[in-house]
């Protein structure tokens, strides 16, 4: 399987759509430092030759956008769900990235056994609530302070997960040196901060609210083991960080409703906004499973929003979103009432371990 990224339309479908999704979250993970999950992924897509299993064939014949869909994701999800539950011993060696194992005979003897198990997690999209990610919407806030926006900030967040992203409030972050919220925090962020140092400004937020068509609940033990699932192995930290966030969610938890993105921030956009305060839609690594017709109704939303926003009462929207060209995300921010077009502020790895500053 080669391990260049092959660029193709998120839309494409069919057999060769499917294989070329699996050989481009393999580079996408090696290039990511995810070497394990990249190993799980090539041995499922050695699965594809020849599907003898219900789980192979569904894969194999999948009928939407193999790549939109992050096919790859949500069966290397159920493998590494049934490694974290013990239900499959013989997972542990790849797990511990030990050499000289036949990778592809232990997935498929674990696919053979485990199919029931397997077969739900293809039903829908991954999870991947990362906090680390939440490093990237304070740096745009602070940025959108330093552009004369109002600093305090009314926060509307698409799929949230289990919200933790929404519990931004209660982070501490070091970014470049510029320190934001409590310390030491439920959560202490340092990315690697490259570049100069974001601007510096005293924000506080007044609202944080999100949506999600399947939102989890982290104090319920099964719900937050998807999550777990969905975290890369190689990185110790993030499953530090979720047990952080389950704390947190357990003490209080965010403000989450079930809802698909389009219609909650209609809803949302239509209530009143407190003058000297700053509204914000964000969304990190989201925007690709959210259904074209969505994306649309979003963007006319916002745009119909940022035609009523006043310098008291502005609007903006912070987008952290991958760019599978160059295999990582990139910061995007755009605000009302001025109006342009977004402006890209950074550039950053897919999980948060650090931070380009380009704004």
């Amino acid at each position: 399987m080669s391990e260049r990224y092959e660029f193709i339309d998120m839309a494409e479908t069919g057999p060769k759509a499917v294989r070329t999704a699996f050989a481009n979250q393999v580079a996408y993970c090696r290039a990511n430092d995810a070497r394990v999950t990249a190993r799980v992924v090539a041995a499922l897509a050695a699965l594809l030759a020849k599907p003898t299993s219900e789980f192979a064939r569904r894969i194999a014949g999948w009928q939407g956008p193999p790549l939109a869909d992050a096919l790859p994701l949500r069966a290397a999800g159920g493998i590494h769900a049934l490694h974290l539950s013990g239900t499959a011993h013989e997972l542990a060696p790849i797990y511990a990235d030990s050499e000289d194992i036949n990778d592809n005979a232990v997935i498929a003897g674990v696919v053979a056994r485990h199919e029931a198990a397997l077969l739900p997690w293809l039903d829908g999209p991954p999870q991947t609530n990362e906090a680390g990610r939440s490093s990237n919407f304070i740096a745009a806030m602070l940025w959108l302070a330093d552009k004369g926006l109002p600093p305090r900030f009314d926060c509307l967040e698409i799929g949230s997960s289990g919200g933790i992203n929404l519990m931004i409030d209660r982070y501490h972050y070091d970014l470049g040196g510029v320190h934001v919220g409590p310390q030491p925090g439920a959560i202490a962020f340092t990315p690697d901060w490259r570049g100069d140092h974001p601007p510096q400004h005293a924000i506080e937020f007044t609202g944080l609210k999100g949506c999600d068509v399947a939102p989890v609940d982290l104090t319920d033990p099964a719900q937050a083991l998807r999550l777990k699932a969905y975290i890369w192995p190689e990185q110790h930290i993030r499953f530090a960080r979720i047990e952080a966030a389950i704390a947190a969610a357990t003490e209080d938890p965010p403000q989450l409703i079930r809802a698909n993105a389009a219609d909650f921030v209609k809803a949302e956009l239509a209530k009143p906004q407190a003058e000297g305060t700053t509204r914000v839609l964000m969304h990190s690594v989201v925007w690709q499973y959210v259904p074209a017709d969505q994306q649309a109704r979003v963007t006319v939303a916002m745009e119909e929003a940022g035609k009523r926003a006043t310098a008291d009462r502005p609007l903006a929207w912070i987008a952290l979103e991958a760019n599978r060209t160059v295999h990582h995300h990139e910061l995007a921010v755009r605000y009302w009432p001025d109006g342009e077009a977004p402006k890209k502020i950074a550039q950053a790895h897919a999980h948060g371990a650090w931070i380009e500053w380009l704004g």
